[in-house]
């Protein structure tokens, strides 16, 4: 078996206020949202799937971050707290001083509500990333799978790929018109899996496309995001019936069922 070396890179954790340069709305249940601002001067990311910390206005408007002090983060006493989700830095352009992240749009969670609503001049909070997890670069094949939740980091995982990498991408979506232009150096196939109606959690089309998907030549990386309960099901698939090393897979839920949209992404 060849050895594959990841890497963790640590980072330090900052504060940030962004202020909304752009919006842009992709697909029905897709909005892109560009950020800028003085304070982003100094943002690093250095893997596809990096995760933000992102603080929204409170219930009067305010943004109130924890402090970050001896004893860990602390919130100011008297104050509302803003809200906070984890999203994936879609992009950064060090040199134009830009971020941008797309919000799925689904349920009415605190994130989604503000992302239909936001126009360029409004303000939100952001931490980190704390980390990032840099996957070996060596693999034959990768294999991303995941649902819209996962698509920005998909999207930028192909993007960054160099040229004549094999990737093999099951991407699950409500509906046809959900679909993006995703664009790419490597050897791409991509798998458009449409819902059309079914429950996100009620879904298995991720499941059959992953069964069915033949195991390619060669060491392979598999990537998974999407439902907790259904990426934990589909790593234990692939530990058990496929044989595939833990080193050869990262499988992260980027949300729950029932859990009051606490885990956007």
């Amino acid at each position: 078996m060849t050895p594959h070396t990841h890497q963790r890179v640590r980072h330090t954790v900052v504060f940030r206020t962004l202020d909304v340069l752009r919006v842009e709305h992709l697909t029905p249940h897709m909005q892109r949202i560009v950020f800028g601002g003085a304070e982003l001067r100094g943002f690093v990311s250095a893997a596809p799937d990096d995760h933000v910390k992102l603080f929204l206005p409170n219930s009067v408007g305010e943004i109130v971050p924890p402090v970050l002090g001896p004893n860990g983060p602390t919130y100011p006493p008297g104050r509302e707290y803003s809200p906070m989700r984890d999203y994936t830095p879609r992009s950064h352009d060090d040199a134009l001083n830009e971020l941008t992240i797309d919000f799925v749009l689904h349920g009415d969670g605190p994130a989604a509500t503000w992302a239909v609503q936001a126009t360029p001049g409004q303000r939100i909070g952001a931490g980190g990333p704390r980390g990032s997890s840099l996957v070996a670069d060596d693999f034959d094949t990768y294999v991303l799978v995941g649902d819209e939740t996962a698509l920005p980091a998909i999207g930028r995982w192909l993007e960054e790929m160099p040229e004549g990498t094999h990737v093999e991408v099951l991407l699950e979506i409500p509906h046809a018109d959900d679909r993006q232009a995703l664009r790419s150096r490597a050897h791409v196939n991509i798998h458009w899996l449409e819902r059309n109606g079914t429950a996100a959690d009620q879904s298995d089309l991720l499941e059959q496309a992953l069964r069915a998907l033949p195991t390619p030549i060669g060491d392979t990386f598999y990537w998974i995001a999407s439902e907790s309960r259904r990426t934990r099901n589909m790593r234990q698939w692939l530990s058990e019936e496929r044989g595939v090393p833990k080193d050869w897979m990262k499988a992260k839920g980027y949300w729950k069922a029932n859990a009051d949209d606490s885990d956007e992404d």
